[in-house]
């Protein structure tokens, strides 16, 4: 028999939400060790301060953490290694040009698995918000927050 596949695997960047304002989405694969999914699969990673930077043409994301697999030997993985992101060419292309405006950056938004197994990373082109800015989004979902309880 099989092994079911754990589709479950939806791991956010809660905190991009609130200090960024999204301007493009992308979803990008990742080149991964087999720890490292094994890891992924178990919900064992985290995209705080994480964030995305091209070197030599191609898109790198450093401070992802993914735990150590519990079953993992000496072949384990480095929890915080710079991993490559899977991305076609004119996508690479593109994001470079654009990120070449002042104040923009490559932000990672979710991590999940995809329905054919593979880990996934979305990203976003994303521009820096302001102190005023913040205190919008709070005032703004306070309010969402306030109506949703009348009801």
């Amino acid at each position: 028999m099989s092994a079911k596949i754990n589709n479950k695997v939806n791991i956010e960047n809660r905190r991009a939400k609130f200090d960024y304002q999204f301007l493009e989405k992308l979803v990008a694969g990742l080149v991964l060790t087999g720890t490292e999914i094994k890891s992924i699969r178990e919900g064992k990673a985290a995209l705080v301060d994480s964030y995305c930077y091209f070197r030599n043409n191609e898109l790198f994301i450093r401070n992802m953490h993914i735990a150590e697999y519990s079953e993992g030997t000496h072949y384990n993985h480095e929890p915080n290694r710079e991993r490559k992101l899977l991305l076609s060419k004119p996508e690479l292309n593109k994001m470079q040009k654009k990120l070449k405006d002042q104040g923009l950056t490559i932000v990672p938004i979710r991590l999940f698995i995809s329905d054919s197994g593979y880990a996934k990373l979305e990203i976003a082109l994303a521009k820096g918000k302001k102190e005023f800015d913040k205190r919008e989004s709070i005032k703004k979902r306070d309010t969402e927050r306030e109506a949703n309880r009348k009801f």
